[in-house]
């Protein structure tokens, strides 16, 4: 993790703060993302009940699901979290990796905290949470300023492997809750690549779940750890992504892969 941290620190400090990153955040904005949430993991990696260092966050971690955490949890850390001072924003990731990384040297890496929406999420997934959050949003910074950002394969890995997988093994409390019925049935999609071990990821009456692989799934889905990270949060169309061969799909009813993203998916 030091070495992602660093690369991302010295993206943002040579970059221009106040260029667009995305549609709605500067580069200072989305450096300020990325250090709330190494801050507020600080506390969250001890425990649910430790006080946080930015206001008006704990009181949202419990109800956030992915369909409301812009408008509720990324928005209060928004308001809440002021500083867009690169230097100061650099100096607060840096410390709070630290001491995450110091807090988490000796924990059992299965041993869970209680994470957004109620989930339980394992100490290494909200490393490997972490991680992606500096790996996506540095590609953001780098787009701004026209530069290279490549995401290496084994990075992206981990938070398929150690956040994903590992989340929904444990609980994903109200985070994928849907409003309106849940589908009937079982969708059971396999999920390979290259960096990761073959695993089933299932939804079943709306309950999702994880599975050793089997005959019984759905859709094998081979992929690229970095594409696959892009494309569930948004940053690359499917359709884009699947043309240029970061993501491929086949099985006997491969038709019902839509109907599975639209209950495993990401903000």
């Amino acid at each position: 993790m030091h070495e992602v941290t660093e690369r991302f620190s010295r993206l943002v400090l040579s970059s221009d703060p106040d260029a667009m990153a995305t549609a709605d955040w500067t580069v200072a904005d989305t450096a300020a993302h990325v250090a709330a949430i190494a801050w507020q993991y600080t506390s969250l990696v001890i425990s649910y009940d430790t006080e946080r260092p930015i206001d008006g966050v704990r009181e949202l971690l419990l109800s956030t699901t992915v369909d409301n955490i812009h408008t509720g949890l990324n928005e209060a850390m928004r308001r809440n979290f002021t500083q867009r001072d690169p230097v100061a924003l650099v100096a607060t990731l840096r410390s709070s990796v630290a001491r995450v990384l110091e807090l988490t040297e000796d924990a059992d890496p299965a041993s869970t905290v209680v994470w957004l929406g109620g989930a339980s999420l394992p100490r290494a997934g909200l490393l490997a949470h972490l991680t992606n959050e500096m790996l996506l949003h540095g590609r953001d910074i780098a787009r701004a300023g026209g530069r290279p950002w490549p995401i290496p394969e084994r990075q992206a890995a981990l938070f398929f492997e150690l956040f994903i997988v590992e989340i929904i093994r444990n609980g994903v409390g109200v985070l994928l809750d849907v409003t309106g019925p849940p589908r009937p049935g079982r969708i059971a999609v396999e999920f390979r690549s290259a960096y990761t071990e073959p695993v089933a990821i299932v939804v079943t009456d709306g309950v999702v779940s994880v599975e050793e692989p089997g005959r019984d799934v759905d859709v094998r889905l081979f992929f690229r750890p970095a594409a696959l990270n892009l494309m569930l949060f948004h940053h690359v169309g499917r359709l884009r992504t699947v043309l240029n061969g970061g993501v491929r799909a086949r099985g006997r009813r491969v038709w019902l892969l839509p109907a599975f993203l639209r209950k495993v998916r990401l903000p």
